[in-house]
């Protein structure tokens, strides 16, 4: 057994054979198909770990985003997130995001009391808590001359030194910089 499953999992869920995919939550970048479905998840893991959801509620934040209309579509779910994420730190848990390298939100809840979740994997993909710093750098562009798509992602302290694309063109200083004219994705 992982340290992950133990974290996740209820000792109920563990002895009947529950998966970590079975307790996951995959929400796209862009947000949740119908209000509400994240902080029910929450909730609903919350009270797997026999404690009250308390302030377990995102109603708040779309009432606000609909008074706030400069948001950019993919803001309000890490807003959700970094609410829900700071209300579950209250409660005793983490929530936690799967590094999967797709544009899907995979979360959990892990029941951490005052720990810290670190070095954990799940299917050979690291987890780790929301808000805290990715493991590895993903940094993508497109070539300012030839227009490909390039991507880089490199462990903690590599950079792109030097890179250049396939067409020949240089992207980035000896230091890793982007050179004059490239533009990294956000």
């Amino acid at each position: 057994m992982t340290e992950l499953e133990e974290l996740v999992l209820t000792p109920d869920e563990r002895a009947r054979g529950v998966r970590v995919d079975g307790v996951m939550f995959g929400m796209d970048w862009s947000g949740e198909e119908t209000p509400g479905e994240l902080a029910a998840f929450v909730a609903g893991r919350v009270r797997a770990f026999g404690v009250d959801p308390v302030g377990v509620d995102t109603g708040g934040l779309y009432r606000a985003a609909e008074a706030d209309p400069t948001p950019s579509r993919g803001d309000f779910p890490v807003r959700q997130l970094d609410h829900l994420s700071a209300v579950l730190a209250e409660l005793g848990c983490t929530l936690a995001v799967r590094e999967s390298g797709t544009d899907t939100y995979e979360l959990l809840v892990a029941a951490t009391g005052e720990g810290e979740l670190t070095g954990l994997t799940h299917e050979d993909l690291p987890v780790r808590a929301w808000g805290s710093a990715p493991e590895e750098t993903l940094i993508s562009l497109n070539c300012p001359d030839c227009a490909q798509m390039l991507v880089w992602q490199l462990p903690p302290g590599e950079t792109p030194a030097g890179e250049h694309c396939e067409c020949g063109t240089p992207l980035f200083d000896a230091a890793g910089g982007p050179l004059p004219g490239v533009t990294l994705h956000d």
